[in-house]
């Protein structure tokens, strides 16, 4: 039995407090992005932005997205408290969405799977990091069509230093994986364009596989670009 298994308990609650992150992220930031290119067009307008509080990843702590109330520690345990409340706030009795116990499942889920995968090794940090990574553009893409540059962009840097200093890939190959899977997007988003008229994709999408093919390798991208497209 692998050596991973033996901290599948105690990984475990920690993958599902990185899920608990990753709903943080989900929800938040698309929302400090608006705020931000809110604020930009301000500035160009010459419009006074207005005073408001802080809004990042830290700040304000966990609240209804209903009624705003701040929700107690001991009711924000990673997929537990949405169990026991049955998917409502404690306070207003406002829906909270499934998607929240739903990603804390899959990064505990996928993070287990890595991890039986690849046992206690440095690398297995990197191929953590592009799963959840993966989990949090998926559901962000779900609910706003965004696929925000503060993911994809570290995840293809991330993609290339890995492949640099662990053996999963060649560097060649993931050099060329993300610049093939930059181009081929970016040919096929231009070719669609071309011939309707229409935006078939984000620039977003061309990043995303950039970064897939620099963890991968561009002999994986074939397979990449099936599934995506099923």
């Amino acid at each position: 039995m692998p050596d991973g298994w033996s901290l599948a308990i105690p990984a475990t609650v920690v993958f599902l407090v990185v899920g608990s992150f990753l709903n943080v992220v989900i929800y938040r930031l698309p929302r400090m992005l608006e705020r931000q290119w809110g604020d930009e067009a301000r500035e160009l307008l010459h419009i006074t932005v207005p005073a408001r509080p802080r809004f990042d990843l830290v700040r304000p702590g966990s609240r209804c997205p209903h009624c705003e109330h701040p929700i107690a520690p001991w009711l924000n345990v990673p997929l537990a408290s949405w169990i026991a409340l049955r998917g409502r706030c404690r306070y207003c009795g406002g829906r909270i969405a499934a998607r929240y116990p739903v990603v804390e499942g899959l990064a505990a889920a996928l993070g287990l799977v890595v991890l039986q995968a690849w046992g206690l090794q440095w690398i297995t940090i990197g191929w953590l990091f592009f799963t959840w990574s993966l989990i949090a553009l998926a559901f962000i893409d779900l609910e706003t069509q965004l696929l925000p540059d503060q993911i994809t962009l570290p995840l293809l840097w991330a993609g290339l230093v890995a492949a640099i200093v662990f053996d999963h890939v060649t560097p060649v190959d993931a050099i060329a994986g993300a610049a093939l899977g930059y181009v081929v997007l970016w040919t096929l988003y231009w070719a669609f364009k071309w011939v309707t008229g229409r935006e078939g994709m984000g620039h977003g999408d061309f990043k995303l596989l950039e970064a897939i093919g620099a963890w991968l390798g561009w002999p994986a991208l074939p397979a990449v670009v099936l599934i995506a497209s099923t």
